[in-house]
């Protein structure tokens, strides 16, 4: 596994999708295997998906999932680090091959790229202080609330709690940060950054509010790859049959994938 920077290798993928986006393209599956390496573009600093350990080392689920796909693709896994804001940009700039890194699979989304079937989950929660009255978007009216930039969490929040202040970050780290310090006491985030949160600072009584959705997770690729996409379909499919993508999930968020995940497969 290697971690690159994310412009290190971008000068020629850049001018060749900029003349013929579909030459580039042409054939990822059959150009990974043969480069012997895929690059998987993941926004580290998400608790418990893909984060840092303290000797600088990617771990997460995320970052399992990616090796595991790589090891059986039979190619090098090369991390491409990036922000969330950044996730479909990297891909669409061909700067990554793929992008495994909570991205939920959304409408909007897949009108500029293509997704695999869910291989995982994620909640998304408004959380705050135990003593602050929140049940619902109508009591984040009047009062500022955090969350990170381009993510679910901004667009349903911008859409149901138009009398907030919204504050938006441009990645987990910094909200969990922003929060932590006293900048914001109100976010919109995760169950798993609600938790870290608690950790860093179990003094500010932070709890969860109310859940505002849950997510269904796929890996996302570029479109006009139905070889690529079938193979990727195909491996998630067998690895929610043997267990192994649930061993995973269930390693770092202590829980067993849901129905929604597993079925079918």
């Amino acid at each position: 596994m290697t971690l690159k920077p994310l412009l290190a290798r971008t000068a020629v993928g850049a001018l060749l999708l900029a003349c013929c986006a579909q030459a580039v393209f042409a054939d990822q599956l059959n150009d990974i295997k043969k480069a012997g390496e895929i690059r998987v573009a993941i926004a580290m600093g998400n608790p418990l998906y893909s984060f840092f350990t303290a000797d600088m080392k990617p771990t997460g689920s995320d970052v399992d999932t990616a090796a595991l796909l790589a090891h059986d693709l039979g190619v090098k896994l090369d991390i491409v680090p990036i922000t969330n804001a950044a996730r479909v940009p990297t891909l669409q700039g061909n700067k990554a091959d793929i992008v495994v890194s909570n991205l939920s699979i959304t409408p909007e989304r897949e009108k500029v790229v293509d997704f695999s079937r869910p291989y995982a989950v994620i909640s998304i929660i408004v959380a705050g202080p135990k003593n602050e009255h929140i049940t619902g978007y109508a009591d984040l009216n009047g009062k500022r609330i955090g969350l990170t930039r381009a993510t679910v969490n901004d667009s349903i929040t911008t859409q149901l709690a138009k009398g907030a202040d919204i504050l938006r970050y441009e990645d987990d780290a910094t909200l969990i940060t922003s929060v932590v310090t006293g900048q914001v006491s109100i976010f919109s985030s995760t169950p798993a950054n609600l938790g870290e949160v608690n950790k860093r600072a179990p003094n500010l009584n932070m709890e969860q509010k109310f859940t505002q959705k849950d997510f269904l997770l796929g890996i996302a690729l570029n479109k006009d790859q139905p070889k690529f996409k079938e193979w990727i379909n195909d491996w998630i499919a067998a690895n929610l049959k043997n267990g192994k993508l649930n061993a995973i999930y269930k390693k770092y968020h202590g829980k067993d994938l849901p129905a929604s995940v597993t079925a079918g497969s």
